[in-house]
């Protein structure tokens, strides 16, 4: 009797001897937490979750790119010019005066030899003549452009004029060079130089005048006639 209580403690203490190891064992495997979170991953460079920012800024573009900008040719001066000539032929004062630079800078040598300065006289002298013309007929020839650069042009031709001047009909011929500038997005004539065909010649240097006055031939002298001997 006395060994049977003795096995029955004994196997209680054996079992409660193996529980006390397993739970020392746990204990000290158990991770230990902090009130830190763990720190998150920080994504790779170009991923979607950090899109790659550009380093190097994009240039500025403007509002004409190149692409799309009109690049000035002789074909607008060409087209401005004919407007020009257009309006002479019609007599049209706001048309004409339009074409030209308004500015007090601007300068016209004429072909009667006289100098307008200013937009504001070569209005007044047009609106002073033009109402006594009909029947303008102004024929261009020979015409050339030659562009200077991207705003500046040079126009020269020869040209023929006729028309009725105050009931009094009268026919020119002469030549011409106008200077077209590009003011804005506009061709406007900044000068004019126009000159008669046939300039007066008393008005010209001797040594560059076309018809000098001709050296008279001297008279070749006379040969007595032979004398006949007696």
């Amino acid at each position: 009797m006395l060994k049977r209580i003795f096995f029955i403690i004994t196997l209680i203490c054996m079992v409660a001897a193996t529980s006390f190891a397993q739970n020392a064992n746990s204990s000290t495997t158990r991770p230990r937490t902090s009130g830190t979170p763990a720190p998150t991953k920080t994504p790779t460079k170009g991923t979607p979750e950090t899109p790659q920012t550009e380093l190097t800024p994009s240039p500025r573009t403007g509002g004409n790119r190149a692409g799309t900008r009109s690049v000035p040719s002789a074909k607008d001066v060409v087209t401005v010019f004919n407007s020009l000539i257009a309006a002479i032929e019609a007599a049209n004062v706001g048309a004409v005066t339009d074409t030209y630079w308004n500015s007090p800078q601007l300068v016209l040598f004429n072909s009667n030899g006289s100098v307008t300065k200013g937009w504001e006289q070569m209005r007044k002298n047009r609106e002073a003549s033009y109402p006594k013309l009909k029947d303008v007929k102004l024929e261009v020839r020979d015409m050339r452009v030659q562009m200077l650069g991207r705003d500046g042009a040079v126009v020269n031709f020869l040209w023929t004029q006729s028309q009725t001047y105050d009931g009094t009909p009268e026919s020119v011929t002469g030549r011409t060079t106008l200077v077209f500038r590009r003011i804005g997005t506009a061709w406007k004539a900044v000068h004019l130089h126009s000159s008669p065909d046939s300039p007066d010649q008393s008005r010209v240097l001797p040594s560059e005048r076309t018809n000098p006055t001709p050296t008279p031939t001297p008279t070749p002298a006379l040969t007595p006639p032979p004398t006949r001997a007696p």
